[in-house]
């Protein structure tokens, strides 16, 4: 192993959740599921990210049971049957290639998928809008949120029945959650809204504390957060550190235990104004502000940010000396890395080996099969 990355191969452990390493595999939405149900693609997939050393895989976005919870067709289910039992087939195989899971689940709220794909029931969201200014869909009723609440929770304790080893709830860029947070998205005047991030932030802690009932004290939940949004990637939620500790802090005391802090580039300083260029990013003010253990992400390893591959960008490899040093600080605990590891599998061995000599770039195409 070169000595220079071996603050990457640091075990990690969280409640009932024992890593061999600090890399997560980053969840990215797919699409490959006919029907939603995933099955042995998806098995294979997972398992070549757990043979190659990923420390924590984390699936792509699954959808809890709402009516119109996914925005794209092949997006998998994490709830019925046939589904549940797909998703036993991947976290089998993937223990028994000596990996660490756990899903992501997910709703999409009003946001439009990339191709197009309408779900057959109206979308839904906190006020009927897919952005400032742009109506899409249904205002959720108070019976909805109750009903989403709940959904989350099931899908949670399915996940633990199941042996995933960790969950993980998407609460960012600008999905369901995440719309919630956005004073463009909450116009409401309940309980549900506010002029605050903290009033807005109930339905995300009403989430966590459903989830937390649902899977007990010891099991390991992990919240994804952001400040972009796909609907306005300049978005921010907190443009202060005292307004981060009022959005993040009910979140974590409501029960989330690890912060997976999601930036286009995980260098960028999140406040530089405060500590500079090379200041703290956003999972590591997270950290500083709730004491939570948090997860960074953002174009590790590569030279082009992750939003301009869905535009057909493709990136070359660059070091990792900056997620280096960061890790060295422990400025955060743990970092996920995305495209690098849908064009290589073993990217991890070949980083625990110094042999970054046989990593590949990232092309466009790859996104267009599961391999």
């Amino acid at each position: 192993m070169s000595a220079s990355a071996d603050v990457l191969f640091r075990p990690f452990r969280i409640k009932s959740l024992e890593l061999a390493n600090r890399i997560v595999m980053a969840p990215m939405t797919r699409g490959f599921a006919p029907a939603g149900i995933p099955g042995e693609p998806q098995a294979a997939y997972y398992r070549r990210r757990a043979e190659g050393g990923v420390g924590l895989i984390l699936s792509e976005g699954t959808v809890i049971d709402r009516p119109a919870s996914r925005n794209m067709a092949g997006i998998p289910l994490f709830h019925g049957e046939q589904a549940l039992a797909g998703w036993q087939q991947v976290i089998d195989t993937v223990h028994a290639a000596g990996g660490k899971m756990g899903p992501q689940i997910w709703h999409t709220g009003s946001t439009v998928g990339p191709d197009g794909w309408e779900p057959d029931a109206p979308v839904e969201s906190p006020s009927g809008l897919l952005a400032p200014g742009k109506p899409r869909g249904e205002t959720m009723s108070e019976e909805a949120i109750a009903d989403t609440i709940a959904a989350f929770a099931r899908a949670a304790a399915d996940a633990k029945r199941l042996g995933f080893d960790t969950v993980e709830l998407h609460g960012a860029h600008g999905y369901l959650i995440d719309q919630f947070f956005w004073a463009g998205t909450n116009e409401r005047t309940d309980r549900w809204g506010g002029a605050t991030i903290r009033e807005r932030s109930r339905f995300a802690g009403e989430v966590v504390k459903a989830v937390r009932e649902a899977v007990g004290p010891d099991y390991p939940i992990i919240l994804r957060l952001s400040q972009w949004k796909q609907q306005d990637y300049a978005a921010r939620l907190a443009e202060t550190p005292e307004l981060m500790a009022d959005w993040l802090q009910p979140l974590v005391d409501a029960g989330a235990d690890v912060l997976h802090c999601s930036q286009r580039r995980f260098w960028e300083p999140e406040f530089p104004e405060l500590d500079g260029e090379k200041g703290l990013n956003f999972a590591g003010w997270a950290k500083k502000l709730t004491g939570a253990a948090t997860i960074s992400v953002g174009s590790v390893g590569l030279s082009g940010e992750f939003l301009a591959a869905f535009g057909g960008e493709s990136s070359s490899t660059v070091g990792i000396e900056n997620l280096i040093e960061r890790m060295e600080r422990d400025e955060f605990d743990l970092i996920a890395v995305g495209r690098a590891l849908i064009s290589n599998p073993d990217w991890v061995a070949r980083i625990r080996e110094g042999d970054a000599t046989k990593v590949k770039g990232f092309e466009a195409s790859a996104l267009g099969e599961l391999v």
